[in-house]
């Protein structure tokens, strides 16, 4: 098994979770069949991060484009959600991890909307983890939104235009609150952002790794946050001024 150091450990990991499709195409299944395995890569990452101490874990559960899929796949990713929370409630409360989502939730099915509301008033005393899924989001949809609230504050008179910060505009994001991801992991792949967190990656690390989704286990994640210990975060400084040395 990889090893980590559990004293440099990411405060808050994000995932694309890709590849669900690919794996099932490769095994010979339909689509759904590739969701379902899908799922049980969710319950292991989220044990796994749990047990070695990550803060925040955001998954790109299900994106606003991903309504553009045939219906049946929808509401077959819908009915896994519904299902996974049905199933892990127990266990987050269990070991202290909230539940939290961003996107427009409101869109979404009652049975839907019941158990994310469920879930989320029940696990919301818990502090040793948050479990941040991403439903019916989207990095643009937010940062929009988030200007109209703002602009909305300004005619209101409640909050003046030379108050605009950056750190401002960041508490009228879905994320307000939850800090920004160190990692940003991409499975299957794939080389794209895919309108995720758009604004809160400015300095995030990425990670892109071949493994299918489904196949996304322990060890996958320990090689990402290996990889991602290795790197020297700089955030727009120089390796001398991040370790003390002088600048001529």
């Amino acid at each position: 098994m990889t090893e980590i150091d559990l004293q440099k450990l990411p405060g808050h990991i994000a995932i694309i979770m890709d590849g669900n499709g690919r794996w099932a195409q490769k095994h010979a299944m339909g689509r759904i069949a590739g969701h379902k395995k899908g799922a049980e890569a969710v319950r292991l990452t989220v044990r796994a991060c749990r047990e070695i101490g990550i803060k925040v874990l955001t998954l790109y559960a299900f994106s606003t484009e991903n309504w553009l899929r045939p219906s049946g796949e929808v509401k077959a990713l819908m009915r896994l959600l519904e299902e996974y929370l049905r199933s892990e409630i127990q266990e987050m409360l269990e070991n202290g991890i909230r539940l939290t989502t961003i996107g427009d939730t409101e869109v979404l099915k009652k049975p839907m909307k019941t158990i994310l509301k469920e879930t989320i008033a029940k696990t919301a005393h818990n502090l040793d983890m948050t479990l941040n899924l991403a439903l019916n989001y989207g990095g643009r949809d937010e940062i929009v939104g988030a200007v109209q609230d703002l602009l909305n504050d300004i005619r209101r008179g409640t909050l003046a235009e030379q108050d605009v910060t950056k750190d401002l505009f960041s508490r009228y994001l879905d994320t307000a609150g939850l800090p920004d991801p160190d990692l940003l992991i991409r499975t299957s792949g794939e080389y794209r952002i895919s309108n995720f967190l758009l604004w809160q990656s400015a300095y995030t690390e990425f990670y892109y790794t071949d493994v299918l989704w489904p196949d996304f286990n322990r060890d996958e994640l320990f090689r990402a946050i290996t990889e991602y210990q290795r790197r020297e975060r700089r955030f727009g400084l120089t390796s001398d001024q991040i370790h003390g040395g002088r600048q001529e």
